[in-house]
C-alpha cells in the first residue's frame, strides 16, 4: 500500500542567522507524517527553537538570514507561501509566553485567532471553555494576561494555540513553567488532539518522562545537526549517547540502567513508569533486597532565624487573596525548597522578604527587624533575588556593567567594585564575557548574570525563583551547583522550582504551599514521600520516589529514597538465588 505524502518534509535544510557565520541548522533531512507525535530534544543551543520556527515560515521570512534546501508543510513550500497562509495549518506555542499575548483578557486572547479564522460564535465559546478547562484557567476569563503568573501565561498561550485545532501543532518548551500536574494536563490534552483529531504534534522540550509516555518518535539535535531519530524506547534507552550530549533519560530508565550495571539482567531498559513497575516486579521476585542506610535528617539547622514570617496574609489590589496566615522561620545557613502549583503563592511569599510586597496582615522580620523598617535597597544587601525571568532584571549593555551596577549606584569604591565583580563572575562561570551584551547570551547564561549581580552585593540570603525553567539538564545542574557552593560558604539558599527531580542533593527542607497556605514543612525525604500532600497541590514526586515506594510496599516498610542511584543501591548488595544461573545463560 502506498504511503501518504508526508505532512512535513525537510530536504537538506540549513540555516544561518543574520550576522552569524555558524549554521544554526545543518543539512537536515527529515519527514513527519500526519498523526505523529514527535518529541524534539537536544541541549541548549542544539537548534530546537530554530527548527520549530522554520515550520511556519518565521524563519527565514521574519528573521532573514541564509536558508538552504527545501522545506514543505502540508504541501506548501515555506519560502513561497507567506506566514499568514502557513499559520492556518501550523499552530505555534513559543518558549516565552509573554511574546504571544496581545489581548486584554484571557477570553479575548483565545478568541483573537478564532475570530480571524471566522469560527462561528457558538463553536468559539465551546472551544474556549474546553481549552480553559484543559489548562486549568477556568474562572480567569476576564483577567488581564499581565495579571497572571508566569506559569499561567504559558498555559494561556497553549490554550490559544489548542483552540485553533491546527493540522500541525508546534510547541517549543510549552510546559517549562508549569507544575507537574499542569504539565501532565497539557500533555494529556495535546495527546487527545493527536489521537482523536489526528493533529500532528512536534514538541520540543526536556520533559523526558512525559515525552517517553506520549511521543511516537524522538528527534535528537546536536549543534544544529540531526543526531538520531527513533522510537522513544530506542532513543531514551541510549544512556551514554544522551549523557554525552547533556541530556537525561526518564528516571525509571536511569534506575534500571544502574541496576543492570550492578550485574542484574534487566532486559530492555524501560522508559515508561508502568513498564518500570512490571520490570521491578519481575526483578524483586528473584532477590532479597538490601536497602541502603539513610541517616536521619531533620531538614533544619541550629541557630537564629534570619527570616521570620508571622501570620502573613496578602491580598492584591484586584481582590485576589494570595497568602493566608503563613508563619514560619528560616534559619541562617539553611537550604530551603519551596514548591506548589502555579498560583500557590510561592513568589508572593518570597517577594515579602525583600519588601517588594508589603503584608496586608501580619509581619515579616529579617534578622529580627520588621521589613517595613528597611528600604528596598537596604534589604537588597541582605537578601538577593533572582526572578523567574532574568530578562526583567537586565538593563545594561555589558555583562560587567550589569554585575557592577548596584555597587556603583551604592557608591562603593572603584577597587572594591572591580574585585567584587570579578569574584562574582568567577563564581558563576562567566569570566571572559565581561564585554558581551547580556541579551546576546543564552537564557541560562543570562540567569547567571543576574545571579552574579546579586552575589556582588554579598547578601546573606539568596533566593532563586524558578532558576531551572527553560534550562537543559546540564544548565539546570550548573546553576544548582553554584547554589550548593554558596550554601557551603554559609549562605542561606531558597529555591522555588517545579523540577523536583533536580533538588535531592541540594535542598534539605521543603515548604509545600497550596492556595496561599503552608501545607507542609518537612525534611526533603519526608516531603517527597507525602504523595497525598503533593497531589493536593498539583505536584507529583519524581519517578525514583515512586519506585522506592513500590519496593517499600514489597518489603513491608518505608524507604525514604529519592534518586535513581539510591533505588539501584537496593540491588547492588542484594542476595539473588538465581543470579549465577542468569549470568551463565
Amino acid at each position: 500500500m502506498e504511503q501518504p505524502e508526508p505532512l512535513v518534509r525537510f530536504e537538506k535544510v540549513s540555516y544561518i542567522y543574520p550576522r552569524s557565520t555558524r549554521p544554526a541548522l545543518r543539512n537536515i533531512s527529515l519527514e513527519i507524517r500526519q498523526g505523529e507525535f514527535i518529541g524534539l530534544i537536544g541541549a541548549t543551543g542544539a537548534g530546537k527553537t530554530t527548527l520549530c520556527l522554520t515550520l511556519n515560515g518565521i524563519i527565514p521570512q521574519f528573521y532573514g538570514g541564509r536558508f538552504f534546501g527545501r522545506l514543505s508543510v502540508a504541501g506548501m513550500d515555506t519560502l513561497e507561501h507567506p506566514t499568514r497562509q502557513l499559520a492556518c495549518h501550523v499552530g505555534m506555542v513559543l518558549q516565552d509566553p509573554e511574546s504571544q499575548l496581545v489581548a486584554n483578557s484571557v477570553e479575548d486572547e483565545i478568541a483573537f485567532a478564532l475570530e480571524n479564522l471566522k469560527v462561528p460564535r457558538d463553536e468559539m465559546r465551546a472551544r474556549i471553555s474546553h481549552v480553559l478547562q484543559a489548562v486549568r484557567l477556568e474562572g480567569y476569563e476576564r483577567k488581564h494576561p499581565h495579571e497572571l503568573s508566569g506559569g499561567q501565561k504559558q498555559r494561556l498561550a497553549i490554550a490559544a494555540a489548542l483552540a485553533m485545532r491546527p493540522t500541525l501543532l508546534v510547541l517549543d518548551e510549552p510546559t517549562s513553567q508549569l507544575d507537574p500536574v499542569g504539565e501532565q494536563e497539557v500533555f494529556s490534552v495535546v495527546g487527545e488532539l493527536n489521537r482523536e483529531l489526528g493533529t500532528t504534534v512536534l514538541m520540543a522540550g526536556h520533559a523526558a518522562e512525559r515525552l517517553a509516555e506520549y511521543a511516537t518518535r524522538i528527534i535528537m539535535l546536536s549543534a544544529g545537526e540531526l543526531l538520531a531519530v527513533g522510537s522513544t524506547d530506542e532513543i531514551y534507552s541510549q544512556i551514554e549517547l544522551l549523557s554525552r550530549h547533556h541530556l537525561r533519560p526518564p528516571q525509571v530508565t536511569s534506575t534500571f540502567y544502574l541496576i543492570g550495571g550492578a550485574g542484574w539482567s534487566v532486559g530492555r531498559l524501560p522508559v515508561r513508569m508502568e513498564d518500570g513497575l512490571r520490570a521491578l516486579d519481575a526483578l524483586c521476585g528473584r532477590c532479597e533486597l538490601t536497602p541502603p542506610l539513610i541517616p536521619p535528617d531533620s531538614g533544619t539547622v541550629e541557630g537564629p532565624a534570619i527570616i521570620s514570617v508571622r501570620d502573613l496574609s496578602h491580598t492584591y489590589p484586584d481582590g485576589t487573596r494570595a497568602l493566608s496566615g503563613i508563619s514560619l522561620d528560616i534559619r541562617a545557613g539553611e537550604y530551603v525548597l519551596i514548591i506548589g502549583h502555579n498560583g500557590a503563592g510561592k513568589t508572593t511569599l518570597v517577594r515579602h522578604f525583600l519588601r517588594l510586597l508589603e503584608p496586608t496582615e501580619g509581619e515579616v522580620l529579617i534578622g529580627g527587624v520588621d521589613t517595613r523598617k528597611f528600604t528596598v535597597g537596604e534589604l537588597a544587601r541582605r537578601v538577593g533575588y533572582v526572578g523567574q525571568n532574568p530578562d526583567h532584571q537586565i538593563f545594561n549593555a555589558t555583562v560587567r556593567d550589569e554585575v557592577s551596577f548596584a555597587l556603583r549606584h551604592l557608591g562603593y569604591p572603584a577597587a572594591e567594585i572591580r574585585a567584587r565583580t570579578q569574584a562574582s563572575l568567577e563564581a558563576v562561570g562567566l569570566l571572559g564575557m565581561e564585554e558581551v551584551h547580556p541579551l546576546a547570551l543564552t537564557k541560562g547564561e543570562r540567569a547567571r548574570v543576574v545571579l552574579a549581580a546579586v552575589l556582588a552585593l554579598q547578601p546573606e540570603v539568596i533566593i532563586l525563583d524558578e532558576p531551572t525553567t527553560g534550562q537543559d539538564y546540564q544548565g539546570a545542574k550548573s546553576i544548582l551547583d553554584i547554589t550548593r557552593e554558596l550554601h557551603r560558604q554559609g549562605k542561606t539558599v531558597i529555591v522555588i522550582t517545579h523540577h523536583l527531580y533536580l533538588m535531592p542533593g541540594y535542598a534539605r527542607r521543603v515548604l509545600v504551599m497550596e492556595r496561599g497556605t503552608l501545607l507542609l514543612d518537612a525534611p526533603i525525604r519526608q516531603a517527597y514521600h507525602r504523595v497525598d500532600v503533593l497531589s493536593a497541590t498539583f505536584l507529583e514526586p519524581p519517578q525514583a520516589v515512586l519506585l522506592a515506594r513500590d519496593i517499600g510496599r514489597r518489603i513491608g516498610g518505608e524507604l525514604p529514597l529519592l534518586t535513581p542511584e539510591e533505588v539501584a543501591a537496593c540491588f547492588i548488595g542484594a542476595n539473588a538465588h538465581d543470579r549465577a544461573a542468569e549470568s551463565q545463560t
